[in-house]
């Protein structure tokens, strides 16, 4: 194999005339992060909500409303992530009124914006399964003894349930949070122009193939691991005294 390594590229000036290679890069790393924290956010508010609303009682409203959160995390959870942001970039300007439609069009950061709804519909689904798993994992004790004391449902929520929950399934919404990094890199498909598009633009102008992909391999399992360091430790310091997770040795 004939190939000449270079990985003096990313000191090079890119094509634009105003930046290098390496700042090219950096760039694409920031619009991955600004996605990904933002659709995060999204699908963890929502993800509480629909979660929560699975495990209420099933009355009359209770049951319409689980069974309406059902629907919504079979919807989101079995559609391809590429297919809902093509959904959401092509088809619903075409879908809502002209004017809507034009607007969504013209808006300087579509790509963005479609990354971060797309991101954030469909972690939500995924991350509502755990926190309904999370709630259910606790003994109905739990939840008898908050409303025993006088505390209404929703505070027993608030107070009691989704606090010890969350403890519970918090291995799990980090998997789901590097999930939302790694899939960010579908949004090159919309024209977002973040780490993988960045790395491919460096690809197509300079050659330079494995370094491109190299340095962007790199980065990502740099950020993952932080993400796993700072996720580790909150794990710790959220863990209840005398479980096992508060122990020295996992």
């Amino acid at each position: 194999m004939n190939y000449h390594w270079n990985w003096h590229i990313f000191w090079e000036e890119s094509p634009d005339g105003v930046h290098t290679y390496w700042e090219t890069l950096v760039d694409g790393l920031q619009w991955t992060l600004a996605a990904s924290l933002c659709g995060w956010i999204m699908a963890l508010a929502l993800g509480v909500l629909i979660g929560t609303a699975r495990t209420l009682p099933p009355t009359r409203g209770g049951a319409l409303l689980r069974r309406l959160c059902s629907a919504y995390i079979e919807l989101f959870r079995n559609v391809p992530l590429l297919v809902q942001m093509f959904l959401w970039y092509f088809v619903m300007p075409e879908l809502v009124p002209a004017d809507v439609g034009a607007w969504l069009k013209a808006l300087p950061n579509a790509p963005f914006v479609t990354a971060v709804i797309s991101l954030g519909f469909y972690t939500s689904a995924r991350v509502a399964v755990q926190v309904t798993a999370g709630i259910e994992a606790l003994s109905g004790g739990q939840g008898t003894a908050a409303l025993a004391l006088g505390l209404s449902r929703w505070q027993a929520y608030r107070y009691v349930l989704l606090p010890l929950a969350f403890r519970i399934i918090l291995p799990p919404l980090t998997s789901e949070f590097l999930n939302i990094i790694k899939n960010s890199s579908i949004a090159l498909t919309i024209g977002l122009t973040e780490l993988t598009a960045s790395a491919r633009a460096i690809q197509e102008f300079s050659f330079q193939v494995f370094e491109a992909f190299s340095a962007a391999t790199l980065i990502y399992v740099t950020v993952n691991i932080v993400v796993v360091g700072l996720m580790h430790l909150i794990e710790r310091k959220l863990a209840l005294p005398g479980t096992l997770q508060s122990g020295g040795e996992r």
